[in-house]
């Protein structure tokens, strides 16, 4: 290679420890696309498969399109809308044979542990585990980090089960607004039981009670749950109530626990029925206690079926159901209103300003969107 050729900062002292090696390029056809100035490039989308494909592929069980059906019911697109409804609706008759199980609790409870221990005992008896898990929308990005399926590493590489992460968008509860369409998938794809994980926040996990059979709240020893849980009143809505991490120095303080939780729960109207809420103790860690609780499920789910209250529950969250849905479909068509949009924001600062009452401001809203 001639000098010219090397590069400026090439030791001229030194040539036999530089080399290169220059290739002449080749130019390719033109492909006669004229770009015009301020043209924007867009990716090319994937093309969506139709209705009909996906709801094979769920009935077959195949992960792929249980994804993507969840995707499309959980979109605010109003093509994604029409579309999900089709899928729902031909999926309906294949649904309502599985177990819906609530598991909420105080954030550190070990939630995501127990579902997993949980599900690969579950999974061990031969049966199919579907988790939903509901995680906590930031309310500055509106983001969610979705890292359930690292936190379950084992349940998530388990052939039986599938685990769906899911944005709680905000909603109160930290119950996704699309949980129950979901649920409906899973059940259609063949899982014998769905576990809806929710964000843990306290009071507002009620809305849970009111989509599952039976509802089961994590709690820890020294962390002064019995009084926060009468205070909040979840104790009232819990068929059981588990005193988690029940292993090695804590195995004593939790039996104490349960203990006490019993005779609270003793004075409590009870969340089911004729059904006695318990509290028992488990450790994910060591697998111990729970076989016992998915035994205390059997027990829920046989007298329940014997007695009429578990068709009774599923027919009054059906009710539920349909108010949830009315009251989300007018939340977003007020708010997409084309005169409500453009006037909301001159009414904002009224408010602010002083110059109008909020009650005053809503109500000439409502007017404007009743009107048409």
């Amino acid at each position: 290679m001639t000098d010219g050729k090397k590069p400026e900062w090439s030791d001229p002292s030194r040539p036999d420890v530089f080399s290169s090696l220059i290739k002449k390029g080749t130019e390719q056809p033109s492909q006669n696309q004229i770009i015009h100035k301020g043209m924007r490039f867009q990716k090319k989308r994937n093309q969506e498969p139709p209705i009909e494909e996906i709801y094979e592929g769920v009935l077959k069980g195949d992960r792929k399109y249980i994804a993507r059906a969840i995707t499309l019911v959980e979109s605010n697109g109003e093509h994604h809308f029409q579309e999900a409804q089709r899928l729902l609706q031909k999926l309906l008759p294949q649904s309502g044979k599985s177990v819906r199980i609530g598991i909420t609790g105080v954030p550190g409870a070990g939630k995501s542990t127990f579902i997993e221990s949980f599900g690969l005992y579950l999974c061990s008896l031969g049966l199919r585990v579907a988790v939903l898990a509901i995680d906590p929308s930031s309310s500055i990005s509106g983001g969610s980090i979705l890292g359930d399926k690292t936190r379950m590493e084992m349940l998530s590489r388990n052939p039986s089960a599938f685990i769906r992460p899911s944005a709680s968008g905000g909603k109160l509860g930290g119950v996704h607004r699309k949980t129950r369409e979901a649920m409906l998938i899973c059940e259609a794809a063949g899982f014998d039981v769905i576990l809806v994980e929710t964000v843990g926040v306290g009071q507002s996990e009620v809305i849970i009670r009111g989509m599952v059979d039976f509802f089961m709240l994590l709690v820890l020893t020294g962390a002064g749950d019995e009084l926060q849980g009468m205070k909040k009143g979840i104790m009232e809505l819990a068929d059981a109530i588990i005193v988690h991490k029940a292993d090695g120095d804590n195995k004593l303080p939790a039996e104490k626990t349960k203990h006490e939780y019993n005779k609270i729960l003793h004075f409590l109207h009870p969340a089911t029925k004729g059904w006695a809420s318990r509290a028992y103790t488990c450790s994910s860690l060591d697998n111990t206690g729970i076989d016992k609780i998915w035994e205390v499920i059997c027990d829920f789910k046989h007298l329940g079926e014997n007695s009429g209250t578990f068709e009774d529950r599923r027919k009054k969250q059906s009710r539920e159901w349909i108010y949830s849905m009315i009251t989300d479909q007018l939340q977003f068509s007020f708010f997409h209103h084309p005169e409500i949009k453009a006037m909301l924001p001159k009414v904002e600062n009224e408010v602010i300003a002083g110059n109008r009452t909020v009650a005053a401001a809503v109500d000439a809203l409502f007017k404007i969107f009743l009107n048409k």
